[in-house]
């Protein structure tokens, strides 16, 4: 199913790789450095310092019968290997590597009790070597998997305050899905300083902004280059690091379900405005930050029996129906309203529905009970509901019901 987008806006061409290019700017990297261990300089000197034992050790002792020069390029193959499993962990949580400790601590732990019992029997000497070497590296191999996998259950503030501020002490990084980013509302949220810390943007939702802007159609490609402008725009903000994850999954298809295991590897929140994948992520267990929601619960209060002044639209489904929309586009049904199109009227709310995709307010309206109080007065429409009745409707903005659904 194609994935929806949110709020078109219309936008001047931008290049598309721009962002792409920046990815490799300071602001990006800020806060992979913060993560590993000092400046780039130090790692590359601890690096070398490593390697270099390695590269010693192997041409001084020259294991297996060895020459000096292959056992010298096999150390170096031992630390390039070192060096890759080490990068590895740096993307794991803390809860997985105590899981993947214990877990294989309890793997040699029972490959050594095993190898106890098979030492009793008559195996012969060296199929009982082979036994216990075989017997030691599957379990240890299990024991580090499963407690790797079964590490996201572990609780570390039961331990007390040894484990149990560690995400206090780190601002939890959030996740942008590609609806959000093209519907734009995010980058207002930020620049009010209710969003902040570390904001990550996966690689594979760039490519597919990517591909979404160079699209053949004209829509398409608007949305995309207007995806790339709201990075832009978040990049520039000082109190927020904007990193791309080159983490993929190629085995996962679904880009909802990429998002949703990046999330379970940094343990991340999750901002979107995707109603499927709010639900499928909070039943994983994930935070989510749906923007969708925040809107909603930002639009004024409204009581059965106030009164209110809306401009009727256009005609509702039902009969003598009209159709008015809020500032914020909430859309307003009024019994009533029908002989009241294109005026400005006083009506009373008679009940509010709030479902999945926004509020729906629903009114009434009678001349002859408001007018003793107000004057109706035929207006010009304004600008955003100029189209004529018999023209076309109106489309809602994104979280309000559709109309034919009212």
């Amino acid at each position: 199913m194609p994935r929806s987008y949110a709020r078109i806006v219309q936008a001047p061409e931008a290049p598309v790789a721009e962002f792409s290019r920046a990815k490799s700017s300071p602001e990006f990297s800020g806060s992979r450095r913060e993560v590993r261990f000092g400046s780039w300089w130090d790692q590359l000197v601890v690096r070398l310092v490593f390697a270099t034992a390695c590269i010693a050790a192997g041409y001084h002792f020259h294991p297996f019968g060895l020459s000096r020069p292959a056992a010298a390029v096999v150390g170096l193959l031992f630390a390039i290997s070192v060096f890759l499993f080490e990068i590895r962990l740096q993307r794991a949580s803390l809860r997985r590597l105590i899981g993947a400790a214990v877990g294989s601590i309890l793997g040699i732990v029972g490959a050594y009790l095993m190898g106890l019992v098979v030492s009793r029997t008559t195996i012969p000497e060296d199929s009982r070597s082979f036994l216990d070497i075989g017997v030691l590296l599957v379990m240890t191999y299990i024991g580090l998997v499963l407690g790797a996998r079964k590490g996201d259950m572990l609780n570390l503030q039961a331990l007390g305050g040894l484990f149990g501020n560690e995400r206090g002490n780190r601002r939890q990084p959030k996740i942008l899905d590609t609806s959000v980013i093209i519907d734009g509302r995010v980058a207002d949220i930020c620049e009010a300083y209710f969003l902040e810390g570390v904001l990550v943007v996966p690689q594979f939702v760039l490519r597919e902004l990517q591909l979404v802007a160079d699209s053949p159609d004209s829509l398409k490609r608007q949305r995309g280059r207007r995806g790339l402008e709201v990075l832009q725009r978040m990049q520039k903000m000082p109190h927020l690091e904007v990193e791309v994850a080159e983490d993929d999954f190629p085995q996962i298809a679904e880009v909802d379900m990429k998002l949703i295991e990046l999330a379970k590897r940094y343990d991340a929140k999750i901002v979107t405005n995707d109603y499927n994948l709010n639900k499928v992520a909070t039943l994983q267990g994930l935070d989510v930050l749906n923007v969708n929601q925040l809107a909603n619960a930002l639009k004024p209060v409204v009581l059965p029996g106030e009164a209110m002044r809306v401009f009727i639209l256009r005609e509702g489904k039902e009969y003598n129906q009209g159709v008015a929309y809020l500032d914020d586009g909430t859309m307003v049904v009024v019994d009533g309203g029908r002989r009241a199109i294109n005026k400005t009227v006083d009506i009373i709310v008679t009940s509010v529905h709030q479902t999945t995709a926004g509020k729906m307010i629903f009114g009434r309206y009678d001349d002859r009970e408001l007018s003793r109080n107000h004057v109706t007065q035929p207006v010009e429409a304004p600008a955003r509901g100029a189209e004529a009745p018999a023209g076309p409707e109106r489309l809602p903005r994104a979280g309000v019901p559709d109309p034919s659904q009212s």
